[in-house]
């Protein structure tokens, strides 16, 4: 695992590797589109101008009777190869999670939540991920790097609303949520808790067992192998909370590779003074969220944002 002494130079090479970027300044507007109550939740739709490309829908959620400013969650949304989902299923769910969706569940713990719809999900499909993905790269852009841009100038939202507690917010996601919450994590230090569900996937181990093929086109960085593994990126998120869940028939986490990303990230925890803010938790399940799982996720919220 690469050395992670200066943690801000890694950081910045690893925001270098997603590609060309649009300016991480220019300005934000987000236009609310509707309102609306529902059990006891707040659910606002919005309209956010956040890449000057396209347009990107998005829900908030907050507690009705909420008034002292409020610890949020930035909710990656998975993939499943359900395009039409998206953001859906921050406010209506999905079959491989548990209920009441998350935007619901994190209203009830007393949190606000924003999740917003990524490139080719939700108001924003239509166009084929892999021509997505195409087309960026002849414009020297990656789609990973959109994705992670687009949710970092989230997070550039949320700091802006008189409602949010800039000091307690956290990042959670399952399946490529996941993998975006951890990134997001390991790139912005505002982000001071994280929760990856099912895709805390160790890439070399991916490559060994012949797996490349179960992750979308979506995925792959160019160049990033030869600058950091998976292990390191997550490093950088050392001191703060993190918790990583997998199932143990899952076959996007080899159990391989997270018994390496484990014990890396205990010593990064250990030499951080935090050894108890690392904490990777396996259950005899597949690709999904179990009840146990959920109860795991609400408490390591609990304990730490």
């Amino acid at each position: 695992m690469k050395k992670t002494e200066n943690k801000e130079v890694q950081r910045k090479k690893l925001y270098q590797l997603l590609g060309r970027l649009p300016d991480r300044e220019r300005p934000i507007t987000a236009e609310l589109i509707s309102t609306e109550e529902k059990d006891g939740v707040i659910i606002e739709q919005l309209m956010l101008d956040i890449n000057g490309q396209e347009l990107v829908p998005a829900y908030f959620s907050k507690p009705k009777n909420a008034s002292d400013q409020l610890p949020v969650v930035l909710f990656n949304h998975s993939h499943f190869g359900q395009y039409e989902v998206g953001k859906n299923e921050f406010v209506k769910g999905r079959k491989e999670m548990q209920s009441p969706p998350y935007a619901f569940a994190l209203a009830k713990e007393g949190y606000a939540g924003l999740c917003i719809d990524s490139w080719g999900f939700g108001e924003r499909s239509g166009r084929a991920e892999l021509d997505i993905f195409k087309e960026m790269i002849w414009q020297g852009q990656v789609l990973f790097g959109m994705m992670v841009y687009d949710n970092l100038r989230a997070l550039d939202y949320l700091v802006s609303r008189d409602d949010i507690d800039q000091d307690r917010i956290a990042t959670m996601g399952m399946s490529m949520g996941s993998t975006m919450a951890w990134w997001l994590a390991a790139l912005d230090e505002r982000i001071k808790v994280c929760v990856d569900l099912n895709c805390l996937t160790d890439f070399h181990t991916l490559m060994e067992q012949g797996d490349l093929w179960l992750h979308g086109i979506y995925y792959y960085v160019p160049d990033l192998l030869n600058h950091f593994t998976t292990s390191s990126i997550n490093a950088l998120i050392s001191p703060r909370p993190h918790l990583g869940l997998a199932g143990e028939f899952d076959p996007l986490t080899h159990m391989e590779g997270l018994k390496i990303i484990d014990k890396n990230l205990q010593k990064v925890y250990e030499k951080d003074g935090a050894p108890d803010a690392w904490q990777l938790n396996i259950y005899p399940v597949a690709h999904e969220e179990t009840a146990e799982m959920r109860k795991d996720i609400l408490q390591f919220l609990r304990d730490w944002l």
